[in-house]
């Protein structure tokens, strides 16, 4: 032990000078943490604004595109559609309006999530007065306006830019009335940390309302007395004003009066520009308290760290001495170790890998293991609970049964079983074999296994085979209907159109009977078309389908039939989803059914909205499209049933009930999934899970 000691003695004064001279080195580089502090908030600040300056690009882009597209020949009919297109395309666009060379208005538009504000709202006097600015601006050049005194938010702001005098129409102006705040929205992430604060003065030089009330407060004060308080900030408006970028430091006084606490600050700061023309500035305020913080807990944890690992060798030390004299007996029992660690590792990789569900209880009936199959399905805390608390959803009957099997197998050292028992366990359909088995050399952890047979797939493939049948039969059912009944009706429909203009229309006594069998025949044929396609439908042709551009392709008569059933249409399509592996027509004639039936569904004044996002089915990149109506809902015992071929909540003659089976079969020819959800009263939900195309996904920005 003495000659152990001296060389633990050099250790630790070897790990004292190591941490004194850790100490010294922070104290001594502060300021190189400084300036790296200072290039770290640099660079979040330049990962915020860049997606900001990009927005602002893209909407100097948008405004030159409005005026080369009004500056080109056409109708005034054409340019409003055109610019209905722009203002309904970009979220924050509120109204376009396009005035003459005179300062005339010639065309205002409101887009339609802003239709039911006050004129005043969405026209105030800056739209004209900036338009009228950008009349003498050179082409091509963008005139933002000061924030919109008596808006309610003061993010909204009007940009204007000249059209080409040179054009048909003699120039002009297009002036885009913008809500900014979802254009500047990146930059609070720079905002998360403590004692940091942002500053964000608009194209006139005033601070937005993203600013730090503090900082927009001193910015006020900057022309009296009280600016020369913060030279730092005057030097730091200065240089943003003149369009610089960069970083600065401001002292611990200064920093205190601006509420970032007793340490110096670091402002960064950048232009927000709109192809080169400087109209944003943005800079945050950090404090450097953190560093002091980091720098005496780095000392604390160094000279802690010191102190463990100089005990820990001494405790080493001292273990090891006393180890040699067991060597023998750890050996031996290092290799009975591995032996039963292999041997564990191997019952339990079976156990695992097998399908079906095992629980291992111990003697108090509690559950002591879960092996993979069931692992999923259990709660987090079902090691150690009790079955009653490992299946919380399942009927108090059906745990019983199971408690009172495994009691029965233990008293009696036998097998019990149950098979093909409709316990819901996990959900009403559940059915399951089940087996309670005894360990005859069970220890206190594992006295008995419970076996869980889960015969759901079964069921599912007897189901998805009956359907199937169900189909083959529509299939041969459609094919005799439609060519024995398919001519004499359309004979009998001749004969009574035919009739219909003999005697003058329906306006004679006859006409109204001779036009409901028109109508009749016409509703049978309907019928028999739809069973034929729902027999014919071949297996996709699946090609790379972008989403939105379809869905903006049915829009239109989607917003016609919602309209004619006073129902409200919303459409929630990102740009930037990914394509679709399907069959443009099939994919369409979906979506069409869904709306569609989600409008039927809805009284006057209802709402239906689709929606789509990216998700995962499985490991697979998938589309979820989602179809939502508030209209009454269909009933529990009537959601299995949705599916079928010929059932329909509807009345009778408003629905065939192959609607839906159409739906059904098209998403499952294409490896997709669909399911609904619904409450009667409250809405219906259908939900689709559309494959995504194996080739690299479609995006485009904002279209224009």
């Amino acid at each position: 032990m003495h000659r152990l000691l001296a060389p633990l003695v050099l250790l630790l004064v070897a790990l004292a000078s190591v941490a004194g001279g850790a100490v010294w080195f922070i104290q001594r580089d502060r300021q190189a943490l400084v300036e790296q502090f200072g290039r770290d908030r640099q660079a979040q600040l330049e990962e915020a604004a860049s997606g900001v300056a990009r927005s602002l690009e893209d909407l100097g882009d948008n405004l030159r595109f409005a005026s080369e597209l009004l500056a080109q020949p056409g109708s005034a009919g054409d340019h409003h559609n055109e610019l209905r297109a722009l203002l309904e395309s970009v979220g924050q666009y509120r109204a376009i309006a396009v005035l003459g060379p005179d300062g005339e208005e010639r065309l205002f538009l409101v887009d339609h999530k802003s239709r039911h504000l006050p004129r005043e709202a969405v026209h105030p006097p800056a739209l004209a007065d900036t338009a009228r600015q950008a009349l003498t601006a050179p082409v091509g050049h963008v005139i933002p306006s000061p924030p919109i005194e008596g808006a309610s938010s003061g993010w909204m702001r009007v940009f204007a830019i000249r059209i080409d005098s040179d054009t048909p129409g003699g120039g002009g102006v297009v002036a885009i009335l913008v809500d900014t705040e979802p254009i500047f929205a990146p930059l609070r992430m720079v905002t998360v940390e403590e004692n940091t604060r942002l500053l964000l003065l608009g194209a006139h030089g005033t601070p937005a309302p993203m600013s730090d009330p503090a900082l927009a407060s001193w910015h006020r004060r900057l022309g009296e007395p009280e600016g020369k308080l913060v030279p730092g900030l005057r030097t730091l408006v200065a240089r943003m004003r003149a369009g610089a970028s960069g970083s600065l430091r401001i002292n611990e006084a200064e920093a205190s009066r601006l509420g970032l606490g007793a340490a110096d600050a670091v402002a960064t700061f950048r232009p927000l520009r709109m192809r080169g023309e400087a109209s944003w500035s943005v800079a945050t305020l950090s404090s450097t308290s953190a560093l002091r913080a980091h720098e005496r807990t780095l000392v604390l944890r160094l000279s802690l760290a010191a102190l463990l690992v100089a005990v820990f060798l001494v405790a080493f030390g001292t273990y090891v001495v006393l180890a040699n004299r067991r060597e023998v007996a750890l050996q031996e029992s290092l290799r009975h170790a591995a032996k039963f660690a292999h041997l564990h590792e191997k019952t339990q990789k079976i156990l695992d890998h097998i399908p079906t569900g095992i629980l291992a209880l111990d003697r108090e009936g509690r559950i002591s293991a879960v092996n993979q199959a069931l692992r999923a399905r259990l709660p987090a805390t079902a090691v150690g609970s009790t079955l009653p608390e490992a299946f919380p959803t399942a009927p108090m009957a059906a745990v019983q049964r199971l408690t009172a099997m495994v009691l029965a197998a233990r008293d009696k050292g036998a097998v019990h079983s149950l098979h093909g028992e409709p316990l819901s366990l996990f959900n009403d359909k559940d059915q399951f074999n089940v087996h309670a088995v005894p360990l005859e050399h069970g220890d206190g952890e594992a006295s008995t296994l419970l076996v869980l047979e889960d015969l759901s797939n079964v069921r599912m493939l007897e189901d998805q085979l009956l359907r199937a049948e169900k189909l083959a039969t529509v299939g041969v059912l459609a094919a005799g209907v439609a060519h024995e009944i398919g001519t004499p009706l359309g004979i009998i429909r001749g004969h009574a159109e035919y009739m219909l203009q003999k005697v003058g229309g329906v306006e004679h006594p006859q006409g109204r009977g001779l036009n409901a069998i028109v109508t009749q025949i016409d509703r049978v044929s309907r019928i028999i078309r739809q069973l034929l396609d729902l027999s014919r439908l071949q297996p996709a042709r699946a090609g790379v389908v972008p989403l939105a551009p379809l869905v903006r392709g049915l829009q239109e008569l989607l917003d016609v039939e919602a309209e004619r059933r006073h129902v409200h249409f919303e459409l929630d399509v990102p740009e930037r989803l990914p394509s679709l592996a399907a069959d443009a027509d099939q994919l369409q004639q979906v979506l069409l059914n869904l709306a569609l039936n989600a409008c039927d569904a809805c009284s006057p004044g209802g709402h239906v909205r689709l929606s789509a996002t990216t998700c995962m089915a499985g490991d697979t990149p998938a589309v979820e499209i989602r179809v939502q109506d508030d209209g009454r809902g269909i009933a529990p015992e009537h959601l299995h049933q949705v599916f079928d071929p010929f059932f329909t909540t509807k009345k009778r003659g408003q629905g065939t009930g192959l609607g839906l089976s159409v739906v059904a079969q098209i998403v499952r020819n294409h490896g997709g999934q669909v399911g609904v959800e619904s409450e009667p009263g409250r809405g219906t939900v259908f939900t689709l899970r559309w494959p995504a195309a194996a080739a690299p996904g479609w995006e485009e920005r904002h279209a224009v």
